[in-house]
């Protein structure tokens, strides 16, 4: 089995494949003060509860967009595993042809999502991840990675709203049952909701523009369904598209991935 691990700035999410079947999956909240110690009895508990023994985990990869944390995942999955895992990097077989102008610069996330994505669907694409920030990837019919666009994540807009305005009180990342709101949650709830649409709509409409032609849309991470329901311009929502492309940049680094 294989240990799939993506370490973002706000979350870890975990997951473990047998084959390309992911069987379980766990969020853990990213702390770069935790020491491998402490992730791997977080990991090896989960493993437990979930039913799956942490002797069958025969490989791991990891992404990291935490500095601070990827060397401490390493040694916890070394420690707690048994195994020396694979860290992505824009050195790793993904796919893909980089023309990003400097390849180092791509968050391993980003690489990750659009070599899952090219690898399923085989066209010319957008790829939406909402995470603590949003980023748009751009990949050609052809596996071109074009490049992409990074805005503030939904969430890091609304703690900025409420950080900023004293009279506004946090309120839940949910739709609101009308744009113009009645109340002072249900206004700041319309703004972040059909505003981050309206945000991701008008940049995908963009790119296509550059790209000069209509692409297949994708949304995935912790926030795409909330937004997906009311932007006009997702098409389809891949929620463990991270831990997919993980799964397939593992095969292939392993030589266990199967040619076309």
């Amino acid at each position: 089995m294989l240990l799939a691990i993506d370490i973002g700035n706000t979350n870890v999410v975990a997951g473990v494949f047998e084959g390309p079947t992911l069987l379980s999956h766990w969020r853990l909240a990213t702390d770069p003060k935790k020491t491998a110690d402490e992730y791997g009895v977080l990991c090896l508990s989960l493993m437990a509860r979930s039913g799956r023994v942490p002797d069958h985990i025969t490989g791991a990869i990891i992404s990291s967009v935490v500095p601070a944390l990827t060397e401490t995942f390493e040694s916890m999955v070394a420690t707690s595993f048994g195994c020396t895992p694979i860290t992505v990097s824009s050195d790793l077989e993904t796919g893909l042809t980089l023309k990003y102008l400097n390849p180092k610069e791509i968050g391993s996330d980003r690489v990750v999502n659009a070599a899952a994505a090219y690898e399923k669907f085989r066209r010319d694409l957008i790829i939406v991840d909402f995470g603590t920030a949003t980023t748009f990837c751009a990949v050609s019919g052809t596996g071109d990675y074009l490049g992409g666009v990074i805005a503030p994540g939904l969430g890091i807009s609304a703690e900025a709203l409420f950080s900023r305005a004293a009279k506004l009180s946090k309120v839940e990342l949910a739709r609101p049952k009308t744009v113009i709101g009645t109340d002072t949650a249900s206004s700041i709830q319309s703004g972040l909701i059909f505003g981050y649409a309206g945000l991701v709509d008008t940049l995908i409409q963009r790119i296509e523009a550059e790209m000069g032609h209509a692409s297949f849309v994708i949304a995935t991470g912790g926030l795409a369904q909330i937004i997906a329901a009311e932007a006009r311009s997702i098409q389809h929502i891949e929620p463990f598209l991270t831990l997919q492309g993980l799964e397939l940049l593992y095969r292939r680094a392993s030589g266990t991935y199967p040619t076309h």
